[in-house]
């Protein structure tokens, strides 16, 4: 079932050169959505878009820093000349500084803030300007189930997740009456290489899924990491016109890992 099945309406994902971003870019084409692909890594993102024109894809790169107001803007009206007015955001850049609350550094909780909250903040803020003057549009942010859950070692991701999904939640609340729509997704544990650059040995995965008593977690209680594709799965519902009754809402999708918070 197509994100829309009348038309064909554009989809901009940022943090779209890896990981969940890259796996939500291969549903919408899978599923004949034109999409614009937003990341730092210019590189990986053109082999990206590259790659999914050779299967016949409507995939356009666009390099751009989402923590730059203007650079963000420069794009948003990029894409909209190049590909076409933008229907579908999907907030995926972000990243993850671990440590304790009372040993971060000034840089890893400007840094992270930067990217989890305020770029969500310029891009969305970008690409509802241009939907209420037409009245219609979805959006969807990934958050993390550690915006509602505490996590040892994870207090300026978690903040800025907390903060992104709220921000989110409001903004709906404010651009409704334009018909758009806005809403969370909130994944646990996924296997990306945001997460498994922090592994030392295999013993991590499975404290991931099994739980970690001295660090307060419980596990999973499905047995297993998500995989990218299941989050992908999540977004796309909640873009697609299934959900056209839905706004303001927090989807968490993590195998039970936060006991249904």
């Amino acid at each position: 079932m197509n994100v829309d099945e009348t038309e064909k309406k554009v989809a901009l994902v940022t943090g779209a050169a890896g990981g969940i971003g890259e796996a939500v870019v291969r549903a919408l084409v899978a599923q004949q959505t034109p999409v614009a692909l937003v990341d730092r890594d210019g590189e990986r993102l053109e082999l990206l878009a590259k790659e999914l024109r050779a299967a016949g894809a409507e995939a356009e790169a666009f390099p751009a820093d989402v923590t730059d107001s203007a650079n963000v803007e420069a794009v948003v009206d990029a894409v909209e000349e190049k590909v076409g007015p933008v229907q579908y955001l999907v907030n995926g850049a972000g990243v993850l500084r671990l440590g304790q609350a009372t040993s971060l550094s000034d840089e890893d909780w400007a840094t992270t803030f930067a990217v989890n909250t305020t770029g969500v903040f310029f891009v969305s803020r970008a690409v509802v300007n241009r939907m209420v003057t037409r009245g219609t549009g979805a959006i969807v942010t990934i958050a993390s189930n550690a915006a509602g859950t505490a996590r040892v070692d994870m207090s300026a991701y978690s903040a800025s997740k907390a903060a992104s999904s709220m921000f989110t939640k409001v903004l709906g609340l404010e651009v409704a009456r334009y018909g758009i729509r806005c809403n969370v997704v909130a994944p646990g544990s996924t296997a990306t290489s945001m997460l498994t650059a922090l592994w030392d040995d295999e013993s991590a995965e499975r404290m991931s899924v099994e739980g970690a008593p001295g660090a307060f977690r419980v596990g999973i209680p499905l047995g297993r990491l998500a995989a990218p594709t299941h989050i992908a799965d999540a977004v796309l519902f909640l873009l697609s016109d299934r959900a056209s009754h839905i706004t303001m809402h927090d989807l968490t999708v993590d195998g039970g890992a936060a006991l249904g918070h």
